[in-house]
């Protein structure tokens, strides 16, 4: 696996995330693999950033169902961090995963204040290298029934299987699955997971 510089921006997350795990545990659903985001979809109108359509941002800014992640990246002006070569894998949480967050989560995160908070948060969605579902697949069966994988942020995700399907669990224990896989990217691949997933506190 390549090892890109690791140039996010690395904050702690909020208190704030710290939620009952049953606040965040997503039910499995079936998974859709290759669901490709349309190449010549345009960025919005406000960033203002050059976005390659067929990067891993790109993919996230042109797909309605990532449309809260992708507000996200923007606000936490990440953007140009995640079209750089990469290889990057992104698990992106789906507008439903974030809808599920605590009432006001988002709208505080989303303020210029919350800048560092916000961006500590979506490097724990990143992982340094290209990893499709068959490669998480391979290493959870070599791991003997579980893969940890290092994020941008610092901290790791546990991959499992629940009858077939790639669980994540992240540090605080919350489980997201994967429902959309292997959306290829010009500098890596997007999964579309189902969780929000927040590293361990403190």
């Amino acid at each position: 696996m390549n090892n890109p510089k690791m140039f996010l921006k690395i904050a702690a997350v909020a208190v704030m995330f710290a939620a009952p795990v049953s606040a965040q545990v997503a039910e499995p659903a079936p998974s859709d693999s290759a669901a490709v985001a349309p190449a010549d979809a345009a960025p919005p109108a406000e960033t203002a950033v050059a976005v390659d359509p067929n990067s891993v941002v790109g993919n996230v800014l042109a797909t309605p169902e990532l449309s809260t992640l992708a507000e996200a990246v923007k606000a936490a002006e990440l953007v140009d961090d995640l079209s750089q070569p990469g290889p990057f894998t992104v698990f992106a949480p789906n507008n439903d995963a974030f809808a599920r967050l605590g009432a006001g989560t988002m709208e505080q995160l989303l303020q210029p204040a919350a800048k560092e908070q916000l961006s500590g948060l979506i490097s724990y969605f990143v992982v340094p290298g290209k990893l499709t579902q068959a490669d998480v697949v391979a290493a959870i069966e070599a791991g003997g029934g579980k893969a940890e994988v290092k994020t941008v942020q610092g901290d790791t995700l546990t991959a499992t299987l629940d009858e077939g399907l790639v669980k994540l669990t992240d540090g605080q224990g919350n489980a997201s699955y994967i429902t959309k896989s292997d959306v290829q990217a010009s500098n890596g691949v997007v999964h579309v997971v189902n969780g929000i997933m927040v590293p361990a506190q403190g």
